[in-house]
């Protein structure tokens, strides 16, 4: 029997399961893995979810209430570490091991669904679907119908990241960002009386020619090879919308939305950070290769710099 629902679709999809199979071995990797996908089924059906279907490491849910979506969606990343921590790692005879990290992408859309035979289809799938592409770990991205009729605390929570282009639409769509639950208030209080550090002002990128600097109210700002993007780089190497600069907490933050990945390295250093489909503070200077590592003397390479204004303006009486 067909049946037409308004419903929030939510994605769920663990990300560094096949460095678990790699550390662990096939056994108790698959245990690992099976035991985070039963738990995020479980917080689906407390929320008042439905578990349409898994999908390996991850599943499909759909939600009546959009509340209960957000709350599972909270739950799951919570839980994550938790699960992960707690695995028995064999035999006592067997050394610790340092368990690659699982991380949890989330997107949520909701609209019309079609159920069918225990399975659901429509434009709020397919958007969900496609928006997870999009999420880096431990987050979750909404679309703006999510938003709709929430209390006014739990909109506060999301974020825009503007309009992104999704795979297979014509129209680009508003995106949000689910900021987490976390203790902001209290690491305010404990740290009380003692000076803040200074925020930075600004963020300069330098790709050749193209030279701007960014404010953190300018941001969310994205860096691909489309003409739509912020930050425009022609280079084969790069997707479409390669990575995304944003204002979080204070910092300038770089998050890799490619397949290729990003890398950042920091002036005086050495190392690399590659990111894919991860997140970077970004502090100093350095660069940001995008689809190729800086050792790569081709690599697609934005320079950039933390700007601090106050540095630059006179002091009177010097």
């Amino acid at each position: 029997m067909t049946s037409l629902l308004q419903r929030t679709v939510l994605f769920a999809d663990l990300r560094g399961s096949t460095g678990l199979f790699e550390t662990l071995g096939n056994a108790e990797a698959a245990s690992v893995v099976t035991q985070s996908v039963d738990l995020m089924a479980q917080i689906v059906a407390a929320c008042g979810g439905v578990v349409v279907k898994t999908l390996g490491d991850g599943l499909m849910a759909v939600f009546e209430h959009r509340q209960g979506g957000i709350d599972a969606a909270d739950e799951m990343h919570e839980s994550l570490d938790r699960i992960v921590a707690d695995t028995p790692r064999g035999g006592s005879r067997r050394p610790t091991l340092k368990l690659p990290a699982l991380k949890l992408q989330v997107a949520m859309a909701h609209g019309e669904v079609v159920e069918l035979n225990g399975d659901c289809f429509g434009d709020a799938v397919n958007v969900a679907a496609r928006l997870l592409d999009r999420a880096g770990d431990k987050e979750t991205l909404a679309t703006e119908q999510v938003l709709e009729g929430l209390e006014a605390e739990h909109r506060g929570r999301f974020r825009s990241l503007s309009k992104l282009q999704l795979r297979g639409r014509q129209e680009p769509v508003q995106v949000y960002r689910l900021e987490a639950r976390r203790f902001g208030e209290t690491v305010a209080t404990l740290f009380e009386g003692s000076a803040p550090a200074r925020e930075p002002d600004g963020l300069r990128l330098a790709w050749r020619e193209v030279n701007r600097v960014f404010a953190g109210t300018d941001l969310p700002a994205v860096l691909g090879r489309s003409p739509q993007a912020t930050y425009c780089i022609d280079d084969t190497r790069v997707s479409r919308s390669h990575a995304r600069v944003e204002w979080h907490g204070g910092t300038f933050q770089v998050s890799d939305l490619s397949y290729n990945g990003t890398f950042v390295r920091f002036a005086g250093r050495d190392d690399v950070v590659a990111l894919r489909r991860g997140s970077c503070t970004l502090h100093g200077s350095g660069v940001i290769c995008l689809g190729a590592a800086p050792t790569d003397a081709t690599a697609p390479t934005v320079h950039f710099e933390i700007l601090s204004f106050q540095d630059t303006v006179p002091r009177s009486g010097h």
